[in-house]
């Protein structure tokens, strides 16, 4: 008698799919060795702090004992950091944990979740997850001035009704590299209804260098119903830690709390995170290099004819005039790993992270 367990999910399980997180980068690297070139996950090439990795080395003497169930040192290092009170801040295992509690927690078949086109994957993932209608609205056009497949927020606004409850927006954006800068979001959340929750991500924030595009957590008093999620991941270096947080009132947070896994971030997370928040000037060395390695890199695909987006994030998406599937296969036969994009519905496009000079000139070197 066969068994097959995928008879017996219930509703929203059912309809979903697993999370792509790309190829098999431990396999390609025992395949190409020191040759590989990382450029398809949005990774620090310059790595975490020296304090951060100190702070790791130190907590793994109390591997045996369970960590701060609520991460408090983590939770004052960013209160003091941000500005914000403790109770207003929920740790994650990574903010991806958090947007799928989000949904978890204020989502459900009732109800409709707002994203726009090609929005973060994890959107559309966590309404599916919650069994809440998923509202898709179309991106700004390829040649739009200034957001090409950027967020188009007049028309996510116009899209919330009664029975919406959740619009994520990310800011940047992954995997365009678009944004909107802060008078578009103070607009934008005037005419959000305030029984929706607006969830900003700000994974790439401590990226962006654009005129006018801060944080959202400015608007967090003057809007109850914003919520702002960042990570560890990608600026600070921390991707295999696993560590993100959600800014939001503190009723949400409590909502939220209610859900939580329990011990969900390690206590070598929690160390290290706190370790690199007071390290501001290796995070501002990594800044430095993203923004002069971003411009060079565009700069170069350029000269070779190739279109590259506008970005405020780690990584430029290459717009090609064809589908990107040949020169995806044709760079990863050279060991050189970037991002397809179909699964956006963005067959013509390759997202390509910001790496070493060394692994950028390999690149372009690969190149045809």
């Amino acid at each position: 008698m066969s068994f097959d367990a995928a008879t017996l999910v219930n509703a929203a399980t059912g309809g979903l799919h697993a999370y792509d997180p790309g190829h098999d980068l431990p396999v390609l690297r025992q395949r190409f060795g020191a040759a590989i070139a990382e450029l398809g996950s949005n990774e620090n090439p310059l790595g975490p702090s020296p304090r951060a990795l100190a702070a790791a080395q130190a907590a793994l003497a109390e591997a045996h004992r369970y960590p701060d169930p609520r991460g408090e040192a983590l939770k004052a290092a960013l209160s003091r950091c941000l500005n914000v009170g403790r109770d207003r801040i929920a740790l994650g295992n990574g903010s991806h944990e958090l947007l799928m509690l989000l949904a978890q927690c204020f989502a459900d078949a009732a109800h409709e979740v707002v994203c726009s086109q090609y929005g973060f994957a994890v959107f559309r993932l966590a309404a599916a997850a919650s069994g809440a209608r998923a509202v898709t609205v179309p991106a700004l056009p390829v040649d739009h001035p200034t957001a090409p497949l950027g967020h188009d927020l007049d028309a996510i606004a116009a899209a919330a009704g009664n029975d919406t409850r959740l619009i994520y927006l990310a800011n940047p954006n992954n995997p365009t590299g678009s944004w909107f800068d802060d008078a578009a979001l103070a607009a934008f959340l005037d005419r959000v209804p305030s029984h929706v929750l607006v969830v900003v991500d700000e994974a790439y924030h401590e990226y962006t260098d654009a005129p006018g595009l801060g944080s959202a957590l400015r608007f967090a008093r003057q809007h109850p119903n914003l919520v702002v999620t960042r990570t560890f991941s990608k600026a600070y270096g921390l991707a295999g830690l696993r560590v993100g947080y959600a800014v939001a009132h503190p009723s949400v947070i409590a909502v939220l709390e209610r859900l939580r896994e329990s011990f969900n971030v390690n206590c070598v997370a929690l160390a290290a995170a706190t370790a690199a928040l007071d390290d501001r000037g290796h995070l501002a060395r990594v800044r430095e290099f993203n923004r002069s390695e971003r411009a060079w890199l565009a700069a170069e695909l350029t000269c070779r004819g190739c279109r590259t987006l506008p970005s405020q994030a780690n990584f430029l998406l290459l717009d090609l005039a064809r589908d990107a599937a040949a020169l995806e296969r044709h760079l990863f036969e050279r060991g050189v790993i970037v991002r397809p994009m179909g699964g956006y519905g963005l067959a013509r496009a390759l997202r390509i992270s910001i790496g070493s000079r060394t692994e950028n000139l390999r690149l372009l070197e690969a190149l045809p």
